[in-house]
């Protein structure tokens, strides 16, 4: 009898010390770290749901990540530029003017960027790059070519920019990041994330979609074999240089008005928008990097190359990119 009794309080206090009380089970601060959730992709709100739990552990801080919260960064284009004044404010961006690829420009582009007000400025509160038919250390066309490296860098956030685009065929505008990292190790390694490029009119079943928009995510050829099969109804490539991810989207008056282009970048996933609207998701799953470190923006807009099949349509003189702001939350 002592035996039993002796056997019954030992289950008893078994069942205690591995029990947990009703309020431990229902306390908030108690749910899995990790847990990231982005069920809203509606652009304009400044707050969200889509945020991670907290910790077990008071001492293990949380993986927390929250879209449309913080405005880090953004340029609203609000001071015009004048001349013998920057075109752009230097303490945001870069103009890059020196031809990287021996004295040219990447991608079979056609035209020469330059520091000029009369390729890149800001009037009326609206930042203008304007291509422009005209000879110019070797090349027929001028336009101008912008970069935040090393005055901006960030992991993880949203990135919209609100912008018009340049009416004609043989344009290639085009907002994207680089990885900052990419004087170290070179390019596709560093990663590309392209948020919108505009010009591919040569495809046979686009050939009469002038509202062709296209996002892509760029990387090495070792990185992301898994994604390469998991992303439905895409375009993937395998250069043997690089691997790529395409998603398209024909947009209406991409011309005549201004239209949002956003990303949301999250460590398990990227997301592509126009007009709050998502076309592409690329799922990172168990491989981050190259998208696990900072990058850096950048605005351009090319001439003919290899997007357009070095196309330009006959009686070009001068086509203007219009961006109303970039913004960049976290």
């Amino acid at each position: 009898m002592n035996s039993y009794l002796q056997f019954i309080s030992f289950l008893v206090l078994l069942l205690i010390s591995c029990g947990g009380s009703k309020s431990d089970v229902n306390d908030p601060t108690l749910s899995n770290s990790g847990n990231y959730n982005n069920s809203n992709t509606n652009l304009n709100n400044n707050t969200s749901n889509n945020t991670n739990t907290t910790p077990t552990s008071p001492t293990t801080p949380s993986q927390s990540y929250t879209f449309n919260n913080e405005l880090v960064w953004a340029d609203e284009f609000d001071e015009d530029s004048s001349l013998g004044s920057p075109a752009v404010s230097p303490d945001n961006w870069n103009i890059e003017t020196v031809a990287p690829d021996n004295g040219s420009w990447y991608n079979g582009e056609l035209q020469y960027y330059t520091d000029k007000h009369d390729n890149i400025k800001v009037e009326n509160g609206i930042l203008k790059i304007t291509a422009k038919r005209e000879d110019f250390q070797g090349k027929l066309y001028t336009s101008a070519r912008i970069n935040t490296q090393d005055k901006f860098e960030f992991t993880y956030g949203r990135v919209d920019m609100r912008a018009k685009l340049p009416n004609w065929e043989g344009m290639w505008p085009a907002f994207w990041l680089l990885g900052a990292n990419i004087d170290e190790i070179g390019w596709p390694n560093c990663g590309e994330l392209d948020i919108l490029e505009h010009g591919d009119y040569v495809k046979d079943s686009t050939s009469d979609d002038p509202g062709l928009i296209s996002s892509a995510v760029h990387f090495g050829p070792q990185d992301y074999s898994r994604q390469t099969t998991n992303v439905p109804n895409k375009i993937f490539f395998d250069t043997g240089q690089e691997r790529f991810i395409r998603s398209e989207k024909i947009i209406e008056q991409p011309f005549e008005e201004y239209h949002t282009y956003s990303m949301q970048w999250a460590p398990d996933k990227i997301q592509f928008f126009i007009d709050d609207e998502m076309h592409f998701e690329f799922p990172m799953q168990s491989q981050h990097s190259p998208f696990d470190k900072p990058f850096f923006l950048l605005l351009n807009l090319a001439v003919g190359g290899h997007w357009t099949d070095g196309y330009v349509a006959p009686g070009f003189t001068e086509a203007t990119y219009e961006i109303d702001y970039v913004r960049v939350y976290q």
